[in-house]
């Protein structure tokens, strides 16, 4: 007789068989197995090409010596992360707007933050998202049991869809229904588009008036050149008594590899229970506290050297470089007759399906007949149907050619 075994969080049932760039880098790995010759082109996956700042690799090889001398050697680091490098933050990403080093957590990515902030509040909380969005806030939504079963039309029950369509600048607008927590991102992945000013404003009294918690992933914001674009939400009056907002060291240093992003939780922002009252930040350091023993010392000095005159200077020239590569890609593809959105305030472009192909079928035409890997648009959301995301983090040459194998098309 069968002895009882533990039971499955339920859950997870509901997610799709295959995350989006599993199912992708399968499809490529097939491709390859067939014609192991061929030259593949990535314009797909945010990954970037360019190798680190010479001012980080200097302090992350120094700091990497450092844990090879006894006098010097560091253990286990805080969990709400270092304070020279918290220090940093405020005073350079924050400056005038009152962000304390205190109100700053160091993390491993934000992806990583994107996903745990979840937990800590109750399981009844109605959440939503901008549709298309990246994968990981509906993902994680679903494991945390906050949605029903999927729709018909696509989608799950009991979550709130933002779309994010050609008809409305691709930009999430609050709903007229509720919801308690909810996920945002400017610049947006997948379309490459940056909220304007008075969508923020909007967004932030929407979340008063319903006592609601915003959570913004601001992982690109180094890409925003717009001086109307906003580069935080704290910009926004009264945002601190609404908004979570996570950035991170990926994509303006190069730190895909390092690991390392912030986020920022405002001694203002209150959560309810049981009739009380508590701060979200004394919450959030206790589970820090519980759950992680921080990004090593290396990699967080080395993101302390992202705040010097020459990191600066370095960060600088390896995102206006992307920025370029972005524009002759969107002027490529605009020449060859392409939809293209995005890609000015982002290293994302959102580039429309011919009408004959859906999202998939056109990825499968130009990973076999041009060997260009790029991402379907139906992967990051219903809405993402009949569009393509690609990214402007390949190379130069990459680029170069992939406009050329496109042409050929």
């Amino acid at each position: 007789m069968m002895s009882a075994m533990v039971k499955l969080n339920h859950h997870y049932q509901k997610l799709q068989p295959n995350y989006l760039f599993t199912e992708v880098e399968k499809k490529t790995e097939t491709l390859l197995s067939r014609e192991p010759g061929a030259k593949l082109l990535h314009l797909g996956v945010g990954d970037i090409s360019m190798p680190l700042p010479p001012a980080v690799v200097e302090e992350l090889v120094q700091a990497s010596l450092e844990m090879g001398d006894p006098k010097k050697f560091r253990g286990y680091g805080p969990s709400q992360g270092y304070l020279f490098l918290r220090e940093k933050v405020a005073k350079h990403d924050y400056e005038n707007l009152s962000v304390s080093p205190d109100e700053i957590f160091i993390s491993d990515g934000a992806n990583t933050d994107l996903a745990n902030l979840q937990e800590i509040f109750a399981p009844d909380v109605r959440v939503a998202l901008p549709d298309p969005a990246y994968p990981v806030y509906l993902d994680t939504t679903i494991m945390a049991g906050r949605t029903r079963l999927p729709l018909k039309t696509g989608g799950y029950g009991g979550v709130v869809y933002l779309p994010c369509l050609e008809e409305n600048g691709f930009q999430p607008l609050p709903p007229p229904t509720h919801a308690d927590l909810i996920y945002l991102c400017s610049p947006h992945n997948p379309t490459g588009v940056a909220m304007t000013r008075p969508l923020l404003e909007q967004w932030v009294d929407y979340a008063k008036r319903h006592r609601s918690i915003l959570i913004l992933d601001a992982a690109y914001e180094a890409y925003i050149n717009d001086p109307e674009i906003p580069h935080s939400i704290y910009e926004i009056e009264g945002a601190k008594e609404v908004a979570i907002e996570v950035k991170s060291f990926s994509k303006n240093a190069g730190f895909t590899g390092l690991r390392c992003s912030y986020t920022v939780i405002p001694h203002q922002l209150r959560v309810a229970d049981t009739g009380s009252i508590f701060s979200l930040n004394t919450l959030w350091k206790r589970r820090q506290d519980a759950k992680t023993n921080g990004v090593s010392y290396p990699v967080q000095r080395a993101a302390a050297a992202v705040y010097t005159e020459a990191g600066q200077a370095q960060v600088k020239g390896l995102v206006t470089g992307y920025l370029e590569r972005a524009k002759v890609l969107g002027d490529g593809l605009r020449a060859l007759r392409f939809a293209v959105f995005g890609g000015v305030n982002a290293p994302y472009l959102w580039m429309g399906v011919p009408e004959r192909f859906n999202s998939w079928s056109f990825f499968d035409y130009l990973l076999e007949k041009a060997h260009l890997v790029t991402l379907p648009g139906s992967g990051f959301g219903k809405t993402g149907e009949g569009y393509m995301r690609l990214t402007s983090f390949g190379t130069k040459e990459a680029i170069a050619q992939a406009l050329e194998r496109l042409k050929a098309l």
